[in-house]
Order: structure tokens, then sequence, then C-alpha cells
């Protein structure tokens, strides 16, 4: 009997974030029959540096997997799809299985005078053409090379095959496959700076110019395809997971989110609010090389197979939410900010520029600083929220404006996720800012649902992505409200808020 018609039948999602792991259990009809949830701990031993235990991630993921079995008693499991946080760098000895390092987390600033160096040497714009992306700490390559650099028997184990390297996808994959499979997809693999996306190959200019042996690479595979078996694991609390269960499915986050979105044909955006904003907008099989501050990226294209995209990453989203909670006390829960917020009419010439870590798509700015600008007297807490709202759709209009000027075509309309995607205050803005339709979907977990369906379709639970798309539903239409005037006049404020902060002559702040 085929998958699709057992009526237990589930495909088992992983989601590994910075922050934690879930774990859903989705059906045939794309429905949430089971879930688990571990937090994982982030390390900062210096100033920039974000570290994780690997083996901590590991023995998190099976938490959330035996909690997600346990909440679905019953439930059988014909695929495991993989979605994971990305450019998160992990190093681990072939014979143990153990990691040689901590897992270098892709917020790590440690490799910005590598970096620096690497611009100096003139390689930018060779990276740029044949990988998509901008020479960054952000990505995977020089966190390699730094761990590589940082214990001096690593490099001749890694020449010699005894060291693997992988970002959290591959590292999951050996660890359910008992050490037996070593691979990646497309997704992750373009996020390395050490993969040519027109090519689809590992690059040998980069990897001589980062110093990295190709030995330690794992082999790249389409996003929906047979990765792998699980080897028979034991679970906390006594379940298992049996030998044999096909590991199909594997995308980086954003793709994945993309992916559930339902996001298949070119010209679909799609935008994550979390701590940060992604935005990802599908241009099929045509690598855009941008012009405006935004990275080219390899995606999930009809039936799992690679296509391409633009993709803008905001720094500051959610977190200029937890700012007012945390750091100003202004409110006790997100959902505060909300009724803040409606509890004004308008945001009375507040602007706040969330660049508490520089700024993102499309500036790339680095050393910009945050500010809250038109404070008058009369400005109160809830201006101060109904601020740091806008700022999120301010910053996401920024790069979906950058993306229709790339692409050459503006999008119809904008499909959100994330926890901030609850918001309807948010959402409502975002449209009216947009002056464009703002869909949010039944099931916001988009990303875990992503990584099920690209297992799902290698299995044959579902045939095509047109079916996959036949399941995606939306909890809510949000339609702009405001006249062109207004929008103008808001953006135009939002802009010169940008210009101030950029113009600030920081030579002179100590």
């Amino acid at each position: 009997m085929s998958a699709r018609r057992r009526d237990n039948a589930v495909i088992l999602a992983v989601d590994q974030g910075t922050t934690g792991t879930t774990v859903l259990l989705v059906d045939h009809a794309g429905g949430v029959v089971g879930r688990g949830y571990r937090e994982i701990v982030c390390r900062y031993p210096y100033p920039g540096w974000v570290e994780q235990d690997a083996e901590e991630v590991w023995q998190r993921t099976l938490e959330a997997i035996a909690d997600a079995c346990r909440s679905a008693p019953g439930s059988e499991i014909t695929a495991i799809g993989i979605t994971n946080q990305r450019e998160t760098t992990v190093l681990w000895d072939v014979e143990t299985s153990l990691p040689v390092a901590p897992a270098i987390v892709w917020q790590c600033r440690r490799t910005a005078p590598l970096c620096e160096d690497l611009r100096t040497r003139g390689l930018g714009p060779e990276v740029t053409r044949r990988t998509g992306l901008v020479i960054d700490p952000y990505f995977s390559a020089t966190k390699v090379r730094w761990l590589l650099d940082a214990d001096s028997s690593l490099l001749p184990r890694a020449r010699e095959g005894q060291i693997r390297f992988g970002t959290i996808d591959s590292w999951l994959i050996w660890k359910l496959s008992g050490g037996t499979a070593h691979r990646t997809d497309y997704s992750n693999a373009s996020r390395t700076m050490l993969y040519n996306i027109h090519e689809r190959r590992w690059d040998q200019l980069l990897l001589e110019a980062f110093g990295i042996p190709e030995a330690i690479l794992p082999e790249v595979c389409p996003s929906s395809f047979h990765f792998a078996a699980t080897s028979r694991i034991s679970l906390p609390g006594g379940v298992g997971l049996p030998a044999g269960i096909p590991i199909c499915g594997v995308a980086g986050d954003q793709q994945a989110a993309l992916f559930g979105q339902a996001c298949f044909e070119p010209g679909m955006v799609k935008c994550t609010y979390g701590t940060g904003a992604f935005l990802l907008m599908n241009t099929g099989t045509t690598a855009v090389q941008s012009r405006s501050g935004l990275l080219t990226t390899l995606a999930c294209g009809p039936n799992g197979q690679p296509s391409y995209a633009l993709e803008g990453s905001v720094f500051v989203a959610g977190a200029a939410i937890q700012w007012l909670r945390d750091e100003l006390g202004i409110i006790r829960s997100a959902g505060e900010s909300e009724v803040l917020a409606r509890s004004v009419p308008d945001n009375r010439g507040v602007y706040l520029v969330p660049a508490f870590t520089g700024l993102g798509a499309p500036y790339w700015d680095a050393e910009a600083r945050g500010a809250l600008l038109g404070l008058t007297r009369g400005i109160g807490k809830a201006h101060l929220a109904r601020a740091a709202l806008e700022s999120i759709a301010y910053q996401t209009r920024d790069v979906v404006d950058a993306m229709a000027s790339d692409a050459g075509r503006a999008a119809s309309e904008l499909r959100i996720d994330g926890g901030a995607a609850a918001n309807d205050f948010l959402a409502q803005f975002q449209a009216d800012i947009l002056g464009t339709t703002v869909i949010r979907p039944k099931q916001t977990e988009t990303t875990a649902l992503g990584a099920a369906y690209l297992a799902g379709l290698a299995v044959g639970v579902w045939s095509t992505t047109a079916e996959i798309a036949s399941l995606w539903q939306f909890d809510r239409r949000f339609e702009p409200t405001i006249t062109d005037d207004l929008r103008d006049t808001l953006y135009r404020g939002w802009q010169r808020a940008v210009a101030r902060v950029r113009s600030i002559d920081r030579a002179s702040i100590p």
C-alpha cells in the first residue's frame, strides 16, 4: 500500500533553528498531527562570537523527535525531511562521529578580519559572480578556514579525509544514518561561499583561495532526494526510531519556507518574520545578478529540483519588539505591541531605524547603528511601539522594491510567515506601505512544512508541486487601505531616517 493511502502515515519534519529544534508530524493532507520542541543554547565566548555544541544540537533534536512521536501515538513515519539554520558550520571526526570543535553559528562575526583580507585581495567580484553571495562572515567558508587554522592538527587530518565539514543538515544526516551518508542539498551548499551556483559544483578556484581541502566537503544532491536511511536509534523516554526510514527532503530554512508557502512560480515572494526578516523571490531558471544589494541563491523548484531566488535579509525585525520588552520595559509580551500601536492614530513623525547590528539588504552597512528620530514632548510609549512595528514593514519594503528592480517585475502579493505574522497591525501596515496584498497562511510553520513537502514528494505522498499548492490555504488577506500620497509620504520619512543614520560621522563616536 502506498504511503498516501495509509491513514496513520506521516512525514517527520525536523526544523533545526538557531534557538531551538521544532519537529512536526505532517499527514498527507498537510495537517500537523504531532509536535515537539527543544531549546538550544548559544554561547558568546567573546564579543561578536556565537557558538553552539553540535552534539547538544543532535541530542536536543532526538528529544524533540521523541516528543513529537509521543504526541501522536500510532503514527507511522514514512519519510524524514530536514530544514536547518543555514551557514552554521560543523567539523567532525569520521571515526568517532564527534565534533572536533564548537559549531560556529551563522551570526558569528569572528572571521571579519579574514573577510577584509579577502576583499583587499580583490576576490569580492569573483565570489559574487560564482556564488551569488558577498564576502561576509555570515557564510560558511571563512568559518571553516578559521576552524582549520585554530587547531594545527585539523588541516592535515582534513586533507587525509579524516575530518568532515557540514552545515547542520549534513551533521544531522550523518548522525541519523549512523555515519554512512555525508550529503547536503543545493540550497545549503549555495550558502557556503564555496559552491558555484551556475555550474552546480564545488568551485576549485574558491577552495584554493580559502585553503579548504575538497575531501571534507559533502556530496550535493537535489532537495527532494533519497539522501540516506536511518540507522536504529534509541530516543529519550523509551521511544525508538526504526532503521530504514528514508531521509529524503533537505533544504535551508528560508528556501524551505519558500517551498512551504507554495511559491512555485517565478515572481512569487515570501517573507519570514523572525528575529530578523528574510525575503525570497522565486526567479525560476534564471539566476538574477542583483544590482541592488541582494543575494542570488539556489532554491527548491518544481518537484524539489533546483531553481534560483533573490534573497534579502533584514537583520532586526522581531528583535525590535524584544528590545521594547527586554531593554525598555515598555511591554511585557510581544502581543502588547499591537495593542499599543493601535491606540494611536499614526506615528506622529516618529521613526525607529533598528540598526542594532548594522543594516542588512539592500544597504549592507555594517557600521550603521540604531536611532529613534522625530521625538517631541508628546511622544509616548504607544508611538514607540508603533514605530518599532512599522520599522519591520519599512525594511521589508526596502527589500521588495530591490527585488522588483532586479527581477524587472513587481510582486503581486507577499506571503508572510513566522512569529510576527500573527500581528494583524504589522500585516495590515505591511500591505499599506507596499501597496500590495499581504497573505497569511493558516499554517505559519512553513519552514518545517516545506521540509515535509520535499520529503513527501520523494516517496510519493504527493506527486507534484501542483498537488502541494492545492493544500496551501490562507488564513487572512490584507489589502492596502491608505492613499498613494500617504504611502509615499510615510516611506519618504523612512528613507530620510535611514539616510540620517548612515550619514552620522562614526569616527566621532567613541
